[in-house]
């Protein structure tokens, strides 16, 4: 194997591994920037035997038990250790066991640990409310989903600089807190659950749609966030809502190769050719939503959200969409989780099931939204049913100021060329009045 074939194998087994071994580590050790330091080690460990040695049957394997030996050795040479001497007393009895001298014992021993609970751990102390939501969303990248600083740092537009400083402080902040490196137990799990949940979504969103850029997405942290649901998932296996969000972000996601032109410029949900939606994903999405309904959390918002999700994926075309029953799922939706933002969409549901007119009335009545006010998605959706209501001049206007809120260059050229071209029908009309008393009538 060539020295870059081996540097992509180590990458790559990194961005698998990285997570459980930095969740067994962190266990050991009790805190959580210490043990990506330790794990950090196995890697440059890798970096430097793997190149000459050759890759190990398995990888992930050497990973661990070298972290954990490194961890061992940190315990023992670590000052503070005395002092925590009683507390990991115990743990470090158990951890005996895992420190044998010959090396394949060791391996065996690293792939008989039951890692699921580790990963939990490490997943709620990653998404702690005692973080920011931006710090968490960092941290939870750099943790578990196996990027580099400069790698979350590019897909968010941010300085690298920036994206370090969260993820230190917000390691910092985890140590003085002394957040304990646990699953939550009951009365505190649920809302500590939708942290985690609302984290992973908001890492998905910033994929499906980007905020600000040249791409209108970024597939990749769809993936990433497709990744730490199915973990949840697995780990979790009796919470409806992370069914849920899976179900969600596994139908979403089916439409991505639809979702931007051979150029790269956005599709709408109503444009897109829908023989390029990925079939796999979206049985597995509805799967995850029948695994969630038989769990009694058919009313969770997540939920909700991939029910109105899968109405879209089980109609063929888009005439074919039932938007009388998304009318009704964003009714409930309003009810469970009511905001701005779900009124917006539920006034185009209501547009598509009703009349334009109709979501129109809906729409003016959050125009005076705060949280909206600088939402480039209520003036497009006002431009939009606008113009299909022959007001040309309007949508034109709405458009323009689309075009003047998003910070996503994609969009805004999609906002001022359907601008552009209401701009255009509103000069035809003028010099052709006939015409346009025709759109009056």
């Amino acid at each position: 194997m060539t020295a870059a074939a081996t540097h992509d194998a180590i990458t790559a087994v990194w961005r698998i591994e990285s997570a459980k071994v930095i969740a067994t580590v962190a266990r050991m050790v009790r805190d959580v920037g210490l043990a990506e330091e330790l794990a950090q080690d196995a890697l440059v460990a890798a970096l430097e035997h793997w190149p000459t040695r050759g890759v190990p049957d398995n990888p992930g394997a050497w990973l661990m038990t070298t972290a954990k030996n490194r961890a061992l050795d940190q315990l023992r040479a670590n000052t503070l250790h005395a002092r925590k001497h009683e507390q990991l007393g115990q743990d470090m009895e158990a951890l005996q066991n895992h420190v044998v001298p010959d090396f394949v014992d060791a391996l065996d021993a690293a792939r008989q640990d039951d890692i699921g609970d580790d990963l939990l751990r490490l997943i709620f102390t990653a998404c702690h409310p005692v973080l920011s939501t931006e710090a968490r969303v960092a941290l939870t990248l750099r943790l578990l989903g196996g990027l580099s600083t400069d790698e979350i740092a590019r897909a968010f537009l941010l300085p690298e600089a920036t994206i370090a400083q969260r993820i230190v402080r917000a390691k910092r902040t985890l140590t003085a807190a002394k957040v304990p490196f646990e699953v939550p137990r009951a009365a505190a799990l649920a809302p500590r659950l939708g942290s985690v949940l609302e984290v992973v979504y908001l890492i998905f969103n910033e994929g499906y749609s980007a905020t600000a850029g040249d791409d209108w997405m970024r597939p990749a942290l769809c993936e990433e966030a497709l990744r730490l649901g199915r973990i949840l998932a697995r780990l979790a296996p009796d919470e409806s809502e992370v069914h849920g969000l899976v179900a969600l972000m596994e139908i979403q996601a089916s439409r991505t190769r639809a979702r931007v032109d051979a150029q790269g410029r956005p599709v709408l949900l109503l444009e897109q050719d829908r023989s390029r939606w990925d079939a796999l994903l979206i049985r597995r999405g509805l799967a995850a939503l029948e695994r969630s309904g038989s769990l009694g959390g058919a009313r969770g918002p997540y939920a909700l959200q991939a029910a109105l999700a899968a109405c879209h994926a089980r109609a063929k075309t888009a005439d074919a969409t039932d938007w009388e029953r998304i009318v009704a799922l964003y009714d409930a939706l309003a009810q469970v989780a009511p905001s701005p933002v779900v009124e917006l969409n539920r006034a185009v549901a209501v547009s598509m099931a009703f009349s334009p007119a109709a979501g129109l009335e809906i729409i003016d009545a959050l125009n005076v939204e705060p949280s909206l006010a600088n939402y480039h998605w209520l003036p497009s959706v006002r431009g939009d049913l606008l113009s299909k209501l022959g007001r040309n001049d309007e949508a034109m206007t709405e458009f323009d100021r689309a075009a003047a809120m998003t910070r996503n260059e994609r969009e805004r050229e999609m906002l001022l060329a359907r601008a552009a071209a209401h701009r255009a029908r509103s000069t035809e009309n003028a010099s052709n009045p006939r015409t346009a008393g025709d759109i009056a009538n």
